[in-house]
């Protein structure tokens, strides 16, 4: 398995590395880019959801948060049903970023996905959803395909 090993880490590398390189750019690392991405896909998250899903600690999300707030990239709204809850959003400046962000990297499996078999965006949903552990696919998927009732769109 140490050439899937290798394959996975190779990948990731040039994955996350055009990414990287325009938020190296803006002072930002990957812990930015995260955040961004998922409160752009899913407006409204709250802290305690955005922690969830990037299972990282309180502490480790507010200096990047605070980052993300001051700057202008995201802002936070109270709750409507708790007001004490806070809700995150992206502002515009932090959606033209965060698309930005995801261009690049769906280029990249846009250039991948079209060197392969037609079926292959397929596979590759089964093989990264397989790779994640069990107990948490089915959160996954409700969240990856909220909209969709957490069925994978086909290719």
């Amino acid at each position: 398995m140490f050439d899937l090993i290798e394959l996975l880490f190779f990948a990731y590398r040039d994955f996350v590395g055009d990414a990287d390189r325009l938020l190296e750019s803006m002072r930002f690392g990957r812990a930015h880019h995260r955040v961004l991405h998922f409160v752009n896909r899913h407006p409204g998250l709250t802290i305690a959801e955005l922690l969830d899903i990037l299972k990282i600690t309180k502490q480790s999300l507010n200096r990047v948060l605070k980052e993300l707030l001051d700057l202008g990239y995201v802002e936070a709204r109270p709750g409507v049903s708790d007001r004490r809850k806070r809700l995150l959003f992206t502002t515009s400046k932090g959606r033209r970023l965060a698309t930005e962000l995801a261009g690049l990297q769906t280029r990249r499996f846009a250039r991948a996905l079209a060197e392969l078999p037609e079926d292959a965006r397929s596979g590759a949903i089964e093989f990264l959803l397989a790779m994640i552990e069990p107990a948490e696919r089915e959160q996954v998927a409700a969240l990856v395909w909220r909209e969709h009732a957490g069925r994978p769109r086909t290719p």
